[in-house]
């Protein structure tokens, strides 16, 4: 019986792969925590808009209520990509540490 390989990656998704160290740059650090905060202020902001009715004259029906958590995750991605609450800064701070 034949062996069965998966197919090898296309040329353009090995490129897209990080290469090894590209997260020891400055930039991809604040990019990771800026990352990590939103995902954080996504989580928090969920249980705010839980309670928000999608029916009515005005509202989005149940396409809303579908696309809702998409919602909320980007506007706590707004957030931390404006400020946040810290914890980006703080958390760059110790990836350039080494988590020491």
């Amino acid at each position: 019986m034949p062996e069965i390989r998966p197919p090898a990656a296309p040329p353009a998704a090995a490129a897209a792969t990080p290469r090894a160290g590209a997260a020891d740059t400055p930039e991809a650090r604040r990019r990771m925590a800026q990352q990590f905060e939103g995902q954080v202020l996504g989580a928090m902001l969920q249980p705010m808009f839980q309670g928000l009715s999608s029916k009515g004259p005005f509202t989005g029906g149940a396409g809303e209520a579908q696309w809702r958590p998409m919602l909320v995750q980007e506007i706590g991605n707004a957030i931390a990509r404006n400020g946040g609450l810290g914890l980006a800064a703080a958390i760059e701070r110790d990836l350039s540490r080494g988590g020491r």
